[in-house]
């Protein structure tokens, strides 16, 4: 790597995570930590044999903000070699190549994670609307206030997003005002939508899972000028199961607060993101994100088996 090229890189890191630390005087005080086993296997059966199979994983949890994977492992078979880079966004990415003849690939992932929260009190002020032309020139905010492959921007969002804050000039309480309008006005329902599903079909049908209820709230968000960005990873949902998307792959969103940094939020469940979350990766949507993806040479006759458990330690 050349050394100028490297010495831009620390500092776009060092800059990121400086401006990514709450203010001390914003957050709660109060501050939880969980030990979470997060287990994730992908198994996928193809109905003939198929070879050089390609694929890219986001499976690790970060190690940031108040987050530490403890210990992280992926078994593959058939085996292969593993590789890893660290993409645009900072995302741990894991990549191999089975080149042999094979019928069925399982991916199976393993996790300990310590998790902590500190939140934003419900009525927080933080800073005014009018302070968001400075996130437009930072780095680690410009690609979360454009369009994306799921995500639009446009006049009718804008006039969505003007009614669901209801008049606020506070960047936090804008944000929250979008996720509980979300939440209240959009049915969860699992089977409604699919992975490719955009989110103007969303809106027109005010239904879908977390995936979909995220990506509307990213261009709400964005199209008021708010950097907006979207998160995957887990969610505990322990032995009372009262959360909706847990015990599974979770999605949830984060935006940017002049000052504060990027907080967490979650439409789905109409909360901040505390200790029972576990984040893996953030991008502009679901493309950025995708926990499995990859080509390979054969039949496009295939199916797909999903497993995740979440437990704690």
């Amino acid at each position: 790597m050349p050394f100028r090229h490297g010495v831009g890189l620390f500092l776009r890191r060092l800059l990121q995570c400086k401006l990514a630390i709450p203010h001390p005087m914003r957050a709660s005080s109060a501050r939880f930590l969980m030990k979470l086993r997060v287990e994730h296997r992908t198994v996928y059966t193809y109905a003939q044999p198929v070879s050089s199979n390609t694929n890219e994983l986001r499976l690790k949890p970060v190690s940031a903000h108040g987050q530490n994977c403890d210990s992280y492992e992926v078994q593959l078979n058939p085996p292969a070699k593993l590789s890893d880079y660290t993409d645009f966004y900072f995302n741990y990415v894991q990549f191999f190549e089975v080149a042999e003849a094979h019928q069925e690939l399982s991916i199976a992932s393993s996790s300990e994670v310590t998790t902590s929260s500190s939140l934003l009190p419900g009525d927080a002020e933080t800073a005014p609307l009018s302070r968001l032309p400075e996130c437009a020139r930072l780095e680690q905010c410009y690609d979360f206030t454009q369009a994306s492959t799921f995500v639009a921007i446009s006049p009718e969002v804008w006039r969505l997003a003007v009614d669901a804050s209801q008049g606020q000039n506070d960047v936090w309480q804008t944000a929250v005002g979008i996720m509980r309008f979300i939440h209240s006005g959009f049915s969860y329902e699992p089977l409604a939508t699919h992975v490719h599903t955009h989110m103007f079909d969303v809106l027109e049908h005010r239904r879908g899972v977390c995936q979909d209820f995220v990506h509307v709230m990213l261009g709400m968000c964005r199209s008021l000028k708010i950097p907006a960005r979207y998160v995957s990873g887990y969610l505990y949902n322990g032995p009372a199961d009262k959360l909706t998307g847990a015990q599974a792959s979770h999605a949830w969103c984060e935006v940017y607060v002049p000052d504060l940094g990027w907080r967490a939020l979650d439409p789905t469940n109409n909360q901040q993101a505390d200790e029972r979350y576990i984040k893996v990766a953030v991008g502009r949507d679901y493309a950025d994100v995708t926990p499995v993806k990859g080509h390979y040479r054969g039949t496009p006759d295939k199916r797909m088996r999903v497993e995740v458990s979440v437990t704690q330690l």
